[in-house]
């Protein structure tokens, strides 16, 4: 296959999993949720507790913010488990990413390295051409949930994972790093090696054994209790997990009173494609003073 094809075939299949997540967002926005009210709790203390050896990740989700791993307490147990799963095969569970307030969330959709990134693909996918800004908010929802009924990480009930090998801690690879964000992104990619395929099925196998289900678009993503899980179970009954705002001082947890408002609306969305336009501009520039 010559280049050009290829990279047609790279582009065709990056929309048609990018259409999917979208559809999946469709039925996340209209499926029903009856917040339950469970309170949060601590995953790094209670796998200490637990004597179950897990990272967390150390680096900023956006600015100055810290990433919170935080979960619903009716959670907390069986991602430990996980944990210890994997400690007996020889892994070591990294948590990347858990609670993420609103807040954290809205700044995510618009840092610069995220964003560039999202507004790169959208490029890529048009073959050179520049997208309008309701092209980039449709990619933004499945890629960013800038929407807080969709984003499972925002009701408390999904985690962001990586795998290492307890030995070394060596990254079990899955074909690229956490936040890839490429064709090779999705589960089932084939654009991956068989090995890191095995890989990331074995990891799945193992969540799922716990009931903590994947998103089909992320290899990396895993949610329980959600409309998310839900859907892919094919359970038509209300979830008890739903977008929340929670207070750490009290461990008290309120649905969103309007989940469905964007996070980051279309007026804002323009003006963050004109920053990374800038961005990018400048960029070029740079590169040509250098060479």
């Amino acid at each position: 296959m010559n280049p050009d094809e290829n990279e047609k075939e790279r582009r065709a299949y990056w929309a048609e999993q990018m259409e999917e997540g979208y559809a999946m967002v469709e039925k996340l926005l209209a499926f029903p949720v009856e917040e339950c009210g469970e309170p949060f709790a601590n995953l790094p203390e209670a796998a200490d507790a637990a004597g179950v050896e897990m990272e967390f990740s150390d680096t900023k989700i956006a600015g100055d913010l810290d990433r919170v791993y935080f979960l619903r307490r009716g959670l907390v147990d069986e991602v430990v488990a996980i944990g210890r799963d994997m400690n007996e095969r020889g892994w070591v569970l990294k948590i990347e990413e858990g609670f993420r307030t609103l807040e954290m969330q809205r700044q995510l959709v618009r840092k610069p390295s995220v964003f560039d990134s999202i507004h790169r693909k959208c490029v890529w996918e048009l073959g050179g051409a520049i997208p309008s800004p309701e092209f980039v908010f449709r990619r933004a929802i499945v890629l960013v949930a800038n929407i807080p009924k969709i984003g499972t990480h925002m009701s408390g009930s999904a985690i962001d994972i990586s795998v290492l090998r307890r030995e070394d801690r060596t990254e079990v690879w899955r074909g690229g790093p956490y936040l890839e964000m490429s064709e090779r992104t999705p589960m089932r990619s084939p654009y991956i090696s068989a090995e890191e395929l095995d890989n990331r099925l074995a990891i799945t196998a193992m969540m799922e054994a716990r009931g903590f289900m994947h998103f089909p678009q992320e290899f990396w993503h895993f949610n329980k209790g959600d409309a998310g899980a839900h859907i892919l179970t094919g359970n038509p009954a209300p979830c008890r997990y739903g977008p929340v705002n929670w207070n750490p001082e009290t461990n008290e947890v309120s649905a969103v009173p309007d989940p469905m408002s964007p996070l980051n609306p279309l007026p804002v969305i323009e003006r963050e494609i004109e920053a990374a336009l800038e961005r990018a501009k400048n960029a070029a520039g740079a590169a040509r003073i250098r060479s």
